[in-house]
């Protein structure tokens, strides 16, 4: 029989417990329900969160975000034991993005540089040359000479968005987010003129007709940033509505709005992956130590080379650009 689901207080003081048994550290993801940003003990964005498990000498890593997160955690700390809450904890970009589809796309431009953003598989990021993350991502192209042609994959609207800000012409793949994909610019438009003077920051996962009203465009931290430090005291966020919370954490005495979508809510704009996880499930997977992240540590080996080379150059490193090997 069953046991009982434990009450909300119960379920901290597990997870504080298990947390001190198992040697866990707990990685959040803004996009995660407060509840788990709260307990969590570092809350960042993707760049951030790889650093963090790279870095982290815990014997365990309960990463409360969506599959690839937790598989880029595994690559870069393959010592360490990698729990997910939810295994279909997953991500709409990573499924636009089959590998043997990229495989194709890759060959078919062989003298391309293929950059590829974190929300991939591992076998695809083992088929790409640098990871890219959003707040690293224009850094990266820059680095890159620029008789070097580029493939990006899988954000058709992130890569659109550095070709703006980079003048790079890159080939696209078709994939994009069904959180930012959501926004609707007619709500969007109604909202701005109910709040006169309020800038918009905005995620360059959204359509080009979305940036096109923004004041500000950056991954998530870049736009929590930009929301602590305007003066204004109201700012619409034109991403997944989660991370108002770090914002209202930070800066209570400002107003933080999300953009709506085509119902003129905020509400359809949460991330559906995201938030398969929750407290009864973190409390299971560090009880039972599962669901566990496990990768062939050949494809591991592989996928690990363009994300050492994303960090790399993230950090002003230098480092070598020889094309990934086919598989």
């Amino acid at each position: 029989m069953n046991a009982p689901p434990l009450a909300r207080t119960d379920l901290l003081a597990e997870i504080a417990q298990l947390k001190r048994e198992r040697q866990a550290v707990i990685l959040a993801h803004y996009y995660q329900a407060p509840e788990i940003q709260d307990l969590a003990d570092f809350v960042g964005d993707s760049l951030e969160l790889s650093r963090r498990a790279a870095a982290t000498d815990a014997r365990v890593i309960a990463f409360c975000g969506v599959r690839f997160m937790a598989e880029t955690a595994k690559i870069l700390a393959p010592d360490r034991i990698v729990v997910l809450p939810d295994l279909d904890a997953g991500c709409s970009l990573e499924d636009s993005c089959p590998p043997a589809e990229f495989a194709r796309f890759r060959a078919a431009h062989p003298d391309h540089l293929a950059l590829t953003y974190i929300n991939s598989s591992a076998e695809v990021k083992a088929l790409s040359d640098i990871i890219v993350t959003s707040s690293s991502a224009e850094r990266i192209i820059r680095a890159i000479p620029p008789e070097r042609p580029i493939l990006f994959a899988p954000d058709r609207h992130l890569g659109a968005w550095l070709m703006r800000r980079t003048g790079r012409t890159m080939v696209l793949w078709e994939g994009t987010c069904i959180v930012h994909e959501a926004f609707s610019e007619t709500e969007l438009l109604k909202l701005k003129a109910l709040h006169p003077g309020a800038p918009v920051a905005a995620h360059p996962e959204c359509p080009g007709h979305i940036l096109e009203h923004a004041d500000f465009v950056g991954s998530t931290s870049a736009i929590l940033k930009f929301a602590l430090d305007t003066p204004g005291d109201t700012i619409i966020v034109a991403t997944e509505p989660h991370i108002i919370h770090q914002m209202e954490r930070a800066a209570p005495h400002k107003t933080f709005i999300g953009a709506p979508g085509a119902d003129g809510r905020c509400s359809c704009n949460i991330c559906p992956y995201m938030a398969l996880n929750t407290l009864e499930k973190l409390y299971r997977a560090l009880r039972d130590l599962e669901p566990r992240i496990e990768l062939p540590e050949e494809l591991r080996r592989r996928a690990l080379v363009p994300l050492e080379r994303m960090l790399a150059i993230a950090d002003g490193r230098p480092t070598d650009l020889t094309p990934a090997p086919m598989a």
